[in-house]
């Protein structure tokens, strides 16, 4: 591998089908590993990780931050171009056209591309203090300004399902705890 190269590639994103970003990266890996690809350098499917309570106990998983996405990093050449796009599973570069635009370093460092630490992207976890049957007060989204009746508690998605009165009849709805007044 040529490090003068290396220093020169940037970061592109590559739009794949839904479920085969494991694949596509499968696919460049092996590429960069048997020498097929000069200066393709590397290939990430960015994860977060995240906890989900099952049958009482939390499990740690793990899931795609941009499902239907992989990050390649590259020197743009039509080789590389030709490679990439004709690798089964992939319908493009993200960009006008088609056309690879580079990642910028703010991006690179927010997705945590480069370095030793795997991406983590973790919406902020709200605690709200809610039972069923409370009334609820809601101050953003689609229905602010309306009250609602609260159906049901989803701590692990951070959302109320709740009953609203529209015009005199009752409407069912998915509010998230961001959107409700404390």
């Amino acid at each position: 591998m040529n490090n003068e190269n290396i220093e020169k590639a940037n970061w592109y994103v590559v739009h794949t089908y839904s479920g085969y970003e494991n694949k596509v990266k499968e696919k460049i890996e092996n590429m960069i590993e048997n020498e097929k690809a000069e200066n393709l350098f590397d290939v990430k499917v960015p994860m977060e990780e995240y906890e989900e309570t099952k049958g009482g106990k939390k499990v740690l998983k793990e899931r795609k931050i941009f499902p239907g996405y992989v990050l390649i990093k590259m020197i743009v050449d039509t080789r590389n171009w030709y490679l990439i796009r004709n690798t089964n599973g992939v319908t493009g570069f993200i960009g006008p056209d088609g056309e690879p635009v580079p990642l910028t370093e703010r991006e690179i460092k927010e997705f945590g591309i480069e370095g030793k630490e795997p991406v983590q992207v973790k919406a902020p976890v709200v605690d709200i203090d809610v039972s069923i049957g409370d009334t609820v007060e809601i101050a953003d989204g689609p229905f602010l300004g309306f009250n609602g009746r609260v159906e049901e508690v989803n701590q692990e998605k951070q959302i109320l399902k709740v009953i609203i009165d529209i015009l005199g009849r009752d409407t069912a709805a998915e509010i998230p705890f961001t959107d409700i007044k404390q």
